[in-house]
């Protein structure tokens, strides 16, 4: 598959595994936007569980791995100051032409061009989900690197009995055991406020951390 101009900077700037998933959204950006680029499309209870903690979020926020930007609209709409950043190029194409008026950036969540303390809250909706194990600490502690003492997070996953890959409809993706991610929140410098989990018949079980950013101790 030839990937596009945006794709290449992509693989040339970022590490292997995060370009491998780039380039798999890329591939299947409109189908994805398609089915899952709507409200329409999101769980009542997970619109519910974001409205809430968007009414608690008190300054700039970020929708980090924004995919198409339905979520970062809505956000807007409920009168957030609100910008999404995701690493797939066509994703932010769409969301710039759908949403105007909203700031939209291709950055990695690895790497947030914000400065340390600088938001409010940061909604990671199922973005974290393909890093590898090992490498999961890295996004969870810039999240919190750019969140400011009592910022507050909503982290979204895939639950399971323990940590272990399986086949997405994308890319491999991971299953976390609540417990364990909570951990690795925790450990970026984070309190854990709320976990949310949903298992429904014919869907895999999902889950959700609201945590908020300590105290800097330094």
């Amino acid at each position: 598959m030839a990937l596009s101009p945006g794709v290449t900077a992509c693989v040339r700037r970022y590490p292997r595994g995060v370009t491998t998933t780039t380039a798999a959204y890329a591939a299947r950006a409109d189908e994805y936007a398609e089915l899952l680029g709507s409200m329409a499309a999101v769980h009542p209870s997970d619109r519910q569980l974001i409205e809430t903690w968007a009414s608690q979020v008190s300054g700039r926020a970020l929708d980090a791995g924004c995919g198409p930007g339905h979520w970062t609209h809505h956000l807007a709409g409920l009168g957030l100051d609100v910008r999404g950043i995701d690493l797939v190029p066509s994703f932010i194409e769409r969301a710039r032409s759908s949403y105007p008026g909203i700031p939209f950036d291709v950055r990695s969540i690895d790497a947030i061009d914000e400065p340390d303390g600088a938001l409010g809250g940061v909604l990671s909706w199922f973005s974290t989900i393909h890093h590898e194990p090992d490498a999961i600490a890295a996004p969870i502690a810039e999240l919190a690197r750019v969140l400011r003492p009592g910022g507050r997070l909503v982290l979204g996953f895939f639950g399971g009995d323990a940590v272990e890959a399986f086949d997405h409809a994308v890319v491999r993706a991971y299953r976390w055991p609540a417990s364990e991610l909570r951990a690795v929140v925790a450990a970026a410098g984070f309190d854990v406020l709320e976990t949310h989990g949903r298992e429904e018949r014919g869907q895999r079980p999902v889950g959700a951390i609201i945590a908020e950013r300590r105290p800097s101790m330094a």
